[in-house]
């Protein structure tokens, strides 16, 4: 079974802009788990432009699925880590300043130091994944530094899928074959929507796990949330 868990960041973007409480972050996250998610996803950033700190220490008390904690591993980042002691940790490269996350690890160049961040992520109890794009050489090289699972970079997907979604998915599939070779689980995320998620789940061997939630919040509107979850899991089923 393919595991969806809701990105919750899009709500918080949402109260921050209007400051106050309203949408609760919180019972959002508790809704999501309610109406059938099997996990939840935040991605706290230094600005706290969205999901805030706090939201995470809150959530800790709150989520009874796989809570999952992606961001850049600074020294904020692996306190956190360390006092929640999420399911997961997604390693993230992006700097504060992007607006969202825009490319994968390049785990060959970065292996020292992501193979000493993994290491220190480890003795929380969480199991790490890596971000990276679409290479079977980074799957090897996730796995050659410790990694637990690979979350593929599926924005390239997204793009190229509307053009030709045979040549989009290919270098997935590639990626997928490799990672679990080595022993790597299988994540993915970033742009993926009602449109292409159906068929990237039925084409990706292995694939445990997919983190949405910009689509989510944005067919919520118009299809409710407990609905709009519903489908989305329907796309699972392969």
């Amino acid at each position: 079974m393919i595991r969806f868990s809701v990105n919750i960041n899009k709500f918080a973007t949402l109260r921050n802009a209007r400051g106050g409480n309203n949408p609760d972050v919180i019972e959002a996250a508790i809704n999501c788990e309610r109406f059938g998610a099997q996990g939840i996803t935040v991605h706290p950033r230094p600005d706290e432009r969205h999901i805030r700190y706090d939201d995470v220490l809150k959530l800790k008390d709150v989520v009874k699925t796989e809570f999952n904690i992606e961001g850049y591993p600074d020294d904020r980042y692996l306190k956190l880590i360390e006092r929640v002691k999420p399911a997961q940790a997604t390693l993230v490269p992006d700097g504060p300043d992007v607006i969202t996350s825009n490319a994968g690890w390049n785990t060959i160049q970065h292996k020292t130091f992501l193979q000493e961040i993994i290491s220190t992520l480890k003795k929380s109890g969480a199991r790490v994944s890596i971000f990276i794009d679409p290479s079977p050489q980074m799957a090897e090289g996730a796995a050659a530094i410790g990694a637990d699972r690979i979350e593929l970079y599926t924005e390239p997907y997204a793009r190229e899928f509307k053009l030709n979604k045979e040549i989009a998915i290919k270098p997935y599939i590639e990626t997928a074959l490799t990672a679990h070779r080595l022993g790597l689980g299988i994540n993915a995320g970033h742009d993926l929507s009602l449109e292409n998620l159906h068929y990237f789940a039925q084409n990706i061997p292995h694939l445990d796990e997919v983190s949405i939630g910009h689509a989510v919040v944005c067919d919520a509107l118009y299809l409710g949330l407990e609905n709009t979850i519903q489908v989305y899991l329907r796309q699972l089923k392969v």
